[in-house]
């Protein structure tokens, strides 16, 4: 794990603007972070805040995918009648998606506006039942359109210039398996999807392991494993 989080701080130190996407959550009213989230913030410290941005994905209003990629009369997703035309909004031009249409309060935009300005993202996120998270699922699912634009409608890859990457954080299961199917996921969206940002951190591999213990002592192992180890090394920039 050390390895792990030399390797990416010296990554994320040559880039300009890097945005980090948490997706895990709390209930609103609980002053605990969850796990991903906080190694998002540690890392943001470490690497620079005038240089990182975080967005928590929860807290904000994103709608569900509307599935038009698979209509009954063809694909429409991305299309280009489907332009978020709004300039504070969309001023790359590139956010084509329905539902940001369909629901004026839909919030996908502070995300895509911010993507579109980065060099760099990085998606946290906890891995429930052996999958992704829901926030994130709904969120990737809603960017579906940055795919299907080169794919299906032979434009222009327009996230072929930013890197991505994804980190997750489980307790007993899937972890590695997760990562690989996202990885594959972004690659398949066009991003170039270096392994240094692509790895988990899973708590134990026996997946039988479901006692009080073992999910009490997850929380410590990770801050003495991770977060601390974040804090207190020496960080030095490859140049290779």
């Amino acid at each position: 794990m050390t390895t792990q989080i030399q390797n990416i701080c010296s990554y994320l130190q040559k880039k300009s603007r890097i945005l980090f996407l948490t997706t895990s959550n709390r209930w609103a009213g609980d002053k605990e972070k969850p796990k991903s989230t906080l190694l998002a913030e540690a890392l943001a410290a470490r690497i620079g805040k005038k240089k990182v941005t975080v967005l928590n994905v929860p807290a904000l209003k994103i709608f569900h995918c509307e599935g038009n990629i698979s209509r009954a009369d063809g694909n429409n997703c991305g299309v280009q009648n489907a332009v978020l035309k709004d300039q504070l909004k969309n001023p790359s031009g590139f956010h084509r998606c329905w539902a940001s249409i369909n629901n004026k309060d839909d919030d996908l935009w502070k995300i895509t506006k911010e993507l579109f300005q980065s060099d760099c993202v990085i998606f946290f996120g906890s891995v429930r039942w052996g999958q992704m998270n829901a926030y994130y699922q709904t969120l990737i699912e809603r960017l579906s359109w940055i795919e299907n634009r080169f794919s299906t409608l032979k434009e222009k890859n327009i996230v072929g210039s930013i890197d991505a990457g994804i980190i997750v954080v489980g307790q007993n299961w899937r972890g590695k398996e997760v990562v690989r199917t996202q990885r594959k996921v972004l690659q398949f969206y066009g991003f170039n999807v270096p392994s240094t940002l692509c790895w988990n951190w899973q708590y134990t591999n026996d997946l039988d392991d479901e006692s009080l213990q073992s999910y009490q002592k997850a929380g410590y192992i990770f801050q003495r494993e991770v977060l601390d180890r974040l804090r207190n090394m020496k960080v030095h920039n490859n140049k290779k």
